[in-house]
Order: C-alpha cells, then structure tokens, then sequence
C-alpha cells in the first residue's frame, strides 16, 4: 500500500486500487481559546469508510436539497449528510416559511424550487397578491419535513441524518473525503464531487479555502432571528380593538426597552401583530452575535426563547385578543442569516443586485432587495424602510452566477447557499431560500454533468449547463455573451 501525505490537518490516506482505504491522523489539536489550555494528541487510527458516492452533498437544507435531487436525476450516485434529524434547514427547523419567486411582476424561480412546490400539495399555499409581491407562498414547516425526505427518496440519494461533516481530507488539490462522527465512532464518506450546503460553510473552510465574515468596519454578521408560532389568539378582538391601543402597547414595549427591562423587537412586524392578531408564526424576536461560537449561539437562542415569553406576557396583560394566546412551539433552531462567505472565482455584490445585472454563467435569477437585518441586534431591517435604492427595479431581476459557487483552489468543491461568495451586501439579497435553491439546482446539475463529461466544474461548457437547467424548468433569460 502507498501513502500519500495530505495538505490539510496532517492527515495520511491509505489508498488501495485507487479508492479511499483506511485513513489515520497524527494531528495535534490547536489551542484552544479563552481559558482552557494544553493540547490533546490524537493516536494512529484507521476509520472505516461510512458511504462513497459520485457526489457528497453536505447540508439538507433547501439548497443542498436541491442540489442532491439535481445532480442524481442527472445520473450521479449521491449521498447527502446532514446533521439535524430531519431535512430542510432554515425552512423546518427554524420555521422560516416563505418563499419569493416573483420580481413583482412575474415568477421568475421555477425549476426545483416550482417541483417542490407542485410537490408540496396541502402543505403550501400561493399568496392571493401573486406576483405583485417578492413573497409568494408560504409553507408547513412539518408538512416539508417529509415532502423533503420523498423528493430525495424518489431521486434515489442515499440522505444519512444525525452527522456533521467534521473534517474536510485533501490529496493535492483535491477533497476526496469528510469525517463525521456517528454513534459508532468516527467514519468517512468519500466522492468524487463535494457540495458544501453547510450553510455556515463548514466543509470549504475546513478545506482550506479562504472566507470573508462579516460587514466591512466592524466585521459583524446580519442579526438572527427566533422564530415562533403563537395560537389561541382572538383576532376578531386584536382588530377589533381601537388603534390606539397597539400604538399604546408598542410605546410601553419601547419604554421598557430604553430602561433596560424589555429585551429588543422589531417594531414594524410587533405593531402589524398587535393591529392584525393572527395565529401562526410570528418573525419579531431578533439576536446577535457570532454564529460559528457554539457557546455564544447556545446563550443567544436561550435568551432569544425567554425573550418570545416576556413579549406574550406583556401583550396578555395589555393587548385585547392576545389574553389566551400560547406558544406551542419556536424554532428548533434559532434563524442564522449570515457567518462564512467562501471566496469564489466571482462575488455577488449589492451593485449587481440592485443594477439587476446579467452574467454570463447564470443559472438562475434573483431579485429580492438588500434586506439587511440589524448587526447589532436592535431588530431594525432595511426592508422596514422598502427603499427603492436597495432593490432591482419593479419587474428586473439578476443574475445568480455559478462562479461564485466555485473556487480557485479545490475544484471537485463547490458551495451553495448563505456560504456562497458574495459581500455582505450582496448575501442580504441571495440568503432567500428560493434563490439558494437556484444555486443548488445549477451547482448539482453542473456537478453531474462535469462527472459525466470527465472534467472538473469549471470547465464545463456553461452553454450546455445552461441549455441543461432550461430544459428541466429554470427560467433563465437575458444570459450576455461571454466575449461581452
């Protein structure tokens, strides 16, 4: 057997008839920040080999759900990992349930995103303004979860929950495995292609690839949000009730707040619930912080879930309607806008979004606005304000590029989603879960149809990747010449 010294983390690969053998470390953990101190040396071991398969998607959220069912129907064997218990990402486990398709005239996301729609049945609704808003239909987070998991059976990807991609293993410029650890230890999944739907970026990083986080200044990431569902909420008396009233309870809300006894909202979505009452999900409860501090993120959604129940206590004693009112469930997870942002071989900034300009590598279109949710966890959003500034003009769109999807480093790696090269103004309009899966399509298609090409992402014909996406539903029009 040969051994081939990796580039990453010291790790050694033992390769048999060219496939993944039996792989072993020597690294010494780094040190660890703030007051814990010395290392741990981990000994020589082999780690048996969990799955293998032409494409690793890694993250079932919507953009790695989408790039999985793509490149399998494409013919690639695909295996996706993720590392929550049930699929869909931000969409289910933090109840972000709206999608945005239309650029206020028309739909302008079809493709993967219109089959998991068509797909979806009693578990979404069109909104009755459709297309004249972005926002055109909302879904059943739990109704997802398993229209998810049938849209990735039917495409025949092998989808293996519970585990977290841990450690990215490299051979020259190559990735050609993760580690996760399971109940059973520690094991690796190798490939040909990796996509990285991490959301966070995990993989790329891990990998060795460079990344931006945070706004120019103060290196500081778009606020989160805990997102959480009230019902027993009379509505007839919430409307009923005279104007003045929320506009009297809002005023408290913002008092408490400046004496320090009040935890931070977002103003305009508190005064529409306060006017309009409704059960169902409320997005007003805002935080802060470091996304990638696992410690710091714990403390963030704890204190985020105190602050839904000191907004419903408030509001029973002060609100007609709200008197009953209950939470029967928040996010299993707090909602995460923005951390790493792998570098790619093109960056999407706030210019090509709100310039609604065209690219030649398209695979999609976007158009939502550069809605930026307060850094520093006040609750305030640009959307509050609906600048025409910060958006494409009404019925424009942009374009999506594969570029910055891809990197100059590791080839048979690309990244989807929130982790895709862009600036932070430019994340705050491409982070929609409609517009990630418009990456995840056009990266997993672009994945199988390099495999099947024997050539690396990059080289791929765009032509033909785009002529691919056309004919499997994507709306792509307007694609410049590449000489222009």
């Amino acid at each position: 057997m040969k051994k081939t010294q990796l580039t990453r983390r010291n790790f050694i690969l033992t390769a048999a008839s060219g496939s993944l053998g039996a792989l072993a470390t020597t690294t010494q953990a780094a040190k660890p920040s703030g007051n814990r101190a010395g290392v741990i040396v981990i000994p020589q071991r082999k780690v048996p080999v969990l799955a293998e398969a032409d494409v690793i998607v890694c993250g079932g959220g919507t953009g790695g759900i989408s790039a999985a069912c793509c490149a399998a129907r494409h013919g690639a064997k695909v295996v996706l990992l993720e590392r929550w218990p049930s699929l869909g990402g931000m969409a289910t486990n933090a109840l972000v349930n709206i999608w945005h398709t239309s650029d206020r005239k028309k739909q302008v996301i079809f493709g993967f995103a219109q089959e998991a729609i068509d797909c979806a049945g009693e578990f979404i609704r069109r909104y009755a303004e459709y297309p004249k808003r972005p926002e055109t239909h909302w879904f059943d987070p739990e109704g997802m979860r398993v229209v998810f998991w049938r849209m990735l059976r039917d495409r025949g990807v092998r989808v293996i929950c519970n585990v977290t991609a841990i450690e990215s293993l490299i051979v020259g410029d190559r990735i050609c495995a993760v580690l996760v650890d399971t109940k059973t230890g520690r094991k690796a999944v190798s490939g040909k292609v990796f996509i990285d739907a991490t959301g966070d970026g995990d993989v790329a990083a891990n990998a060795g690839l460079p990344f931006e986080f945070g706004r120019e200044g103060d290196g500081r990431v778009q606020g989160m949000t805990m997102m959480f569902e009230l019902r027993g909420v009379d509505a007839a008396a919430v409307r009923a009730a005279p104007r003045e009233q929320a506009a009297r309870v809002l005023k408290m809300m913002q008092e408490l707040r400046g004496q320090g006894r009040f935890p931070q909202f977002n103003e305009r979505h508190a005064m529409h619930y306060l006017r309009a009452g409704g059960n169902g999900l409320y997005n007003m409860c805002p935080a802060t912080g470091d996304p990638l501090n696992e410690e710091e993120l714990t403390r963030l959604s704890a204190e985020a879930r105190g602050h839904v129940y000191q907004y419903l206590d408030l509001w029973r004693r002060e609100m007609p309607g709200f008197a009953k009112a209950e939470v029967p469930q928040m996010g299993h997870g707090i909602g995460i806008r923005e951390s790493r942002r792998i570098r790619g071989l093109k960056t999407l900034d706030g210019r090509m979004v709100v310039k609604a300009i065209k690219q030649p590598d398209a695979v999609g279109h976007g158009f939502w606005m550069i809605d930026i949710h307060d850094p520093k966890g006040t609750g305030y959003t640009t959307h509050s304000d609906q600048k025409a500034e910060l958006m494409p003009p009404v019925g424009e769109s942009y374009h999506i590029p594969l570029g910055m999807c891809l990197n100059a480093k590791i080839p048979n790696l690309a990244v989807v989603g929130r982790c895709a090269s862009s600036t932070h103004e430019g994340l705050a309009s491409v982070r929609l879960q409609s517009h990630c899966m418009v990456m995840g399509q056009g990266v997993g298609t672009c994945a199988a149809l390099a495999l099947n090409a024997s050539v690396d992402m990059a080289k791929l014909d765009v032509r033909k990747l785009q002529a691919q996406l056309r004919k499997d539903g994507v709306y792509l029009e307007d694609v410049p010449s590449d000489r222009q």
